[in-house]
């Protein structure tokens, strides 16, 4: 059987799905193979999108028309805002989902997206000649041919799962490993290691004295990931609405540390029976009992599965410690004395390619047109996995239609901060994405990632016409309202009081709201139930008359005459706003910044340059030049062992 493709996606994970949609979207004809068409993004550890940092990126995937905040919008179960007690920069949205949902609508978008096709089935060699990629082979002996291939092989390759001295072939409980690759690219020039994460048990609902947990709410006025409309893409949620179910608190005792010790002697963390370096922030429980060894007590979050099942999952309590020690030690905590298992929880280790082997394309530097997207590149995360899905996904359209490659700067994009950390520093342990791994947080913040991003994606082609239709409106109502908050003037009689009255310092003259605003005291941000009925004209008893009048002049900003716009639209408006205000400083100070980090980003080195005939710079920058193969000045200057001197070098021969 052969059949002829323009993009094959191996593998249906979160950066899989992401590929195989944003090639489709942008007009190729895509193949998705993968092993279970049941499981398409399926949430192999916690079902919950976002997160530090994370959210921004899945913001941002939205924002360049991706599908994962439309996915997690109509799955979600509980939506919380991150870090609010903080600056704008560290917000950060997440989402606990329905992981059967979350799978379902994936699939759904899917087939829904024309020049998608599928196969089920495993891959297990690449089709290679004249070092390009030319299609795969599987295990049923199809024979699929393709112009680029995308390789998001998540845990997969060569995987093994570890409970206790239990060992298992597969790439996740329930499913096989895949063979071939590994060794096939190994034999081709690539290096090759092996990384190791792992799950907790999963635990039945009905069986957990909820009553001695602290319940923990979701947000009482819940957000969303998606810029567009939730309502086109919604999904049934049960009864009781969106949002309703809790998340819950339970903490570890010097009890259940005792009991798991007791394991110690058995887990294939400390026998060597695993050999893959694991995740530093996302530690097993017994990787926290050694590296936090004076602490009786952790805390662990039990997390609801979906609205159709009593499944929980104990968030911090990822172990591969015999069944029987997880089982005592968990009923060991209060709450939980009762519990019953749906299944233990499990370490696996997977083959990795280290990344610095890409292209900031995410382009193999071996092997022409095949990408490497997800887990295969040493991270960790569906978030990170989408975001490098799409771009390996748009990337490979560009790339076969022969247009220039689409790259994200890291004053750009979390996703630009991930790809070039990726591929300049490589990765000795599974990457995480933070916001103190941005040297621009201020700029890429989760409320302004269409502001970004859209209008960069709408000229690929992939960002349609509704979401570029909102980032104009969004853009222009903006810029009035800056202008109204900018001409608008309070005398000090009257402002005054309304000053006083929140501690805040009065004025001794006339002022302008926008020199009013930058105060941490006042805020415009109010839920959009106030943002209704103020646009319905009702008065408002809970808000001041500075604030309600305020706001009044701020929503006849926004809303042009005769038009009618949302509350949420309104809402994101009026806090984009603020912000720009607030920290207009400290947003100018970073782009001054990065516009002179982009003068070494435009400095072009050529690909296969002999670094060897530049003799002044060092040898171990001549070497870690040599490997990595930076395509600009810029790069060159992130990678580890190479100093400011060498990027002198490199300057004077290059042009400044």
């Amino acid at each position: 059987m052969q059949k002829e493709f323009d993009i094959i996606v191996a593998g249906a994970g979160h950066a899989g799905c992401e590929a195989a949609a944003a090639a489709a979207n942008l007009g190729s004809r895509v193949l998705l193979v993968t092993m279970d068409m049941g499981k398409f993004a399926q949430m192999s550890c916690n079902p919950a999108m976002g997160g530090i940092a994370k959210g921004q990126i899945v913001r941002e995937i939205d924002a360049l028309g991706g599908y994962s905040g439309i996915v997690t919008d109509a799955s979600t179960l509980q939506f919380r805002m991150l870090n609010r007690s903080k600056g704008p920069a560290m917000w950060s949205p997440r989402a606990q989902c329905d992981r059967a949902l979350f799978s379902a609508t994936w699939r759904k978008l899917l087939e829904a997206t024309p020049n998608v096709y599928f196969w089920q089935d495993t891959v297990n060699s690449l089709l290679i000649e004249n070092k390009t990629v030319t299609g795969i082979t599987t295990v049923l002996g199809a024979v699929f041919r393709a112009k680029a291939v995308v390789l998001t092989n998540g845990t997969f390759l060569n995987g093994i799962m570890h409970v206790g001295k239990t060992q298992l072939p597969g790439g996740r409980m329930g499913d096989q490993a895949s063979y071939g690759i590994t060794e096939q690219l190994r034999t081709l020039g690539f290096e090759t290691g092996r990384m190791k994460t792992g799950t907790p048990a999963r635990l039945d609902g009905r069986t957990i004295d909820f009553s001695k947990l602290i319940c923990q709410e979701g947000d009482k006025e819940p957000g969303q990931f998606s810029y567009v409309s939730r309502e086109t893409f919604s999904s049934s949620h049960s009864d009781a609405g969106p949002f309703s179910l809790p998340c819950y608190i339970a903490h570890t005792s010097k009890k259940v540390h005792d009991v798991l010790r007791e394991g110690f002697a058995d887990s294939p963390l400390f026998s060597g029976a695993i050999k893959g370096v694991g995740p530093r922030y996302c530690p097993s429980i017994e990787d926290k009992l050694c590296t936090f060894a004076g602490k009786d007590s952790h805390q662990v979050f039990l997390e609801p599965e979906g609205w159709g099942t009593h499944e929980y999952y104990i968030q911090g309590f990822s172990s591969s410690l015999p069944m029987d020690v997880q089982f005592r030690a968990i009923r060991a905590m209060e709450g939980l004395e009762q519990v019953e298992f749906f299944r233990p929880g499990y370490a696996i280790e997977y083959d990795y390619f280290p990344p610095v082997q890409l292209r900031h394309s995410l382009e193999t530097k071996q092997i022409a047109q095949l990408y490497f997207a997800g887990q295969i590149n040493g991270t960790t995360g569906y978030e990170e996995a989408a975001a490098q899905g799409l771009m390996a996904g748009v990337n490979a359209h560009l790339k076969i239609q022969a247009r220039p490659e689409f790259v994200l700067r890291r004053d750009q994009a979390y996703i630009g901060v991930l790809i070039d950390d990726l591929v300049t520093k490589g990765v000795d342990e599974p990457y995480r994405m933070f916001t103190s791994r941005a040297e621009y947080r201020i700029l890429l913040r989760q409320d302004n990632a269409d502001m970004r991003l859209t209008e960069l994606s709408h000229a690929l082609g992939l960002a349609g016409k509704e979401r570029y239709g909102q980032l104009i409106l969004k853009k222009q109502a903006i810029g009035r309202l800056l202008s109204c908050f900018s001409e608008m003037s309070f005398k000090a009689e009257d402002i005054n009081p309304f000053l006083l009255s929140l501690n805040s310092a009065p004025v001794s003259q006339s002022k302008k709201f926008a020199e009013i605003l930058v105060r941490p005291e006042i805020s415009l941000c109010v839920p959009r139930e106030t943002i209704a009925l103020l646009q319905q004209g009702a008065p408002v008893p809970e808000l001041s008359p500075v604030i309600s009048n305020l706001l009044q002049a701020a929503i006849t900003c926004i809303v042009p005459c005769g038009t009618i716009m949302a509350p949420e639209f309104i809402k994101n408006v009026l806090e984009s706003a603020e912000i720009t205000v607030k920290y207009n400083g400290y947003i100018e100070r970073e782009k001054a910044m990065a516009e002179k980090m982009a003068r070494l980003e435009n400095v072009k080195i050529p690909r296969a340059f002999d670094f060897d005939k530049l003799s002044s710079v060092s040898i171990e920058g001549r070497q870690k030049l040599k490997r990595h193969q930076p395509d600009t000045i810029g790069q060159a200057s992130r990678i580890p062992g190479v100093s400011p001197s060498d990027i002198s070098v490199l300057l004077v021969y290059f042009g400044r």
